[in-house]
């Protein structure tokens, strides 16, 4: 093999270009808590209000929302957001206490977290786990 500089140089550069290329993980934003308390209280009230889930993705900015009751087509009598959340990375833990009716015309309570997202996509999911 010889010791031509220019080969150095384009194997060196082809080298950066692939470690480039190997650390370009995006990274989402950290989250905003007062725009996704917001964001988390205009869903709920959507579906109090006796709109589809899938709306959200037509709204601006649009909303990535999952609620398996909402998606059932559970009705949402009312809400309370609780005070206490808890931030991690690009994601807000909420808890709510849901109050919904089924399709007896039932009532039933139920303690949630919802985990919200603000950047790069605003998402509301709500955690399989109270």
């Amino acid at each position: 093999m010889t010791n031509n500089p220019f080969s150095s140089l384009i194997i060196a550069a082809s080298l950066a270009v692939i470690a480039s290329g190997c650390n370009s993980h995006t990274k989402a934003s950290p989250v905003d808590p007062t725009l996704a308390r917001s964001t988390l209280k205009s869903v709920l009230e959507s579906w109090q209000r006796g709109e589809s889930i899938d709306s959200w993705q037509s709204k601006q900015p649009p909303v990535v929302v999952q609620d398996f009751d909402w998606k059932a087509g559970t009705k949402l009598s009312s809400f309370e957001i609780f005070q206490k959340d808890e931030t991690m990375d690009a994601n807000l833990f909420c808890q709510v206490k849901l109050t919904m009716q089924n399709a007896q015309s039932q009532q039933s309570d139920r303690l949630v977290t919802y985990i919200v997202g603000t950047s790069p996509v605003f998402t509301v999911f709500r955690s399989l786990t109270p």
